[in-house]
């Protein structure tokens, strides 16, 4: 993963997501971290006055443009006395709406990774990114990490994959997970939460083995965990912070439980309650 796209709407909610990219960047190897605004106009607004019956001109457009990019480019140069030498940071406007500014970013700079900072279950906030989280994850076509509020990196020691044993039956594509324990040298926890209370203290390993995971994750050497609970989503964020892991990772929905990741009302739960980042693999 060699380039990192932060979404950034001057939020304190962004700030720190910033701030967490910059500093992963020293357990990883990307070269370039971009920061990207997203600043659109439409056309309705330079035509019609606005309720307090004012009338958005050009110049008052162009001169908030270069405001916004004033701003990142601030936030740019505090960040380049975090980041690891070497690693180069740019800043970029999008004329566009926040989701299509992302994936449209993503194509062209040939993102490999986005990073979103989420507003968890407080309503006040000011980050209109955090409210998009579900949005972006879903459209994105690379891996998106949610970074909860007021998180601050402190290195991975323990990484947790969340996946269903059973559906792994076929090659996953793994190879950014790779990539991440190789580089930060983590420790792997692999862990199926399952609602049958009778494979309480089940053997995982020994599930794991019947299935493509184990050998895909043998190199790594983890350690397979099966807890019952009759909220997934709930019982892996739990184990995660009993646990002491520093991020969850939720393999493609067809080989994990987030088959329903993309309904919103999951996926916001998620955002909502992890106390750890959480990486959506694609």
């Amino acid at each position: 993963m060699k380039t990192y796209l932060v979404p950034i709407d001057f939020s304190d909610v962004a700030i720190n997501t910033a701030e967490f990219a910059a500093a992963l960047s020293h357990q990883t190897k990307v070269e370039h971290i971009i920061l990207l605004n997203a600043y659109y106009v439409s056309e309705y607004e330079t035509l019609l006055p606005n309720p307090d019956m004012v009338l958005l001109r050009e110049q008052d457009i162009e001169d908030e443009a270069a405001d916004r990019i004033a701003k990142l480019q601030k936030i740019k140069a505090d960040l380049l006395k975090k980041v690891r030498d070497g690693v180069e940071i740019s800043v970029r406007l999008s004329r566009s709406h926040l989701l299509r500014g992302v994936v449209e970013t993503v194509a062209k700079m040939d993102v490999d990774l986005v990073i979103l900072g989420s507003h968890g279950n407080s309503s006040d906030t000011n980050s209109d990114i955090g409210s998009h989280v579900v949005k972006i994850a879903k459209a994105c076509p690379v891996p998106v990490v949610v970074v909860p509020p007021g998180y601050k990196f402190d290195g991975i020691q323990k990484v947790v994959v969340a996946c269903d044993f059973k559906k792994v039956k076929e090659t996953a594509p793994v190879e950014g997970l790779k990539q991440l324990l190789e580089r930060t040298g983590s420790e792997l926890l692999a862990v199926n939460v399952g609602k049958d209370a009778q494979l309480e203290g089940a053997d995982a390993e020994n599930m794991a083995k019947e299935t493509e995971l184990y050998s895909m994750l043998k190199e790594h050497h983890p350690k397979y965990y099966y807890i019952n609970s009759p909220d997934v989503m709930n019982g892996i964020l739990e184990f995660a912070t009993q646990h002491d892991a520093r991020l969850v990772i939720a393999l493609p929905r067809k080989y994990s439980f987030f088959q329903s990741l993309m309904h919103n009302s999951i996926s916001q739960k998620l955002a909502e309650n992890a106390l750890v980042p959480v990486l959506l693999m694609k």
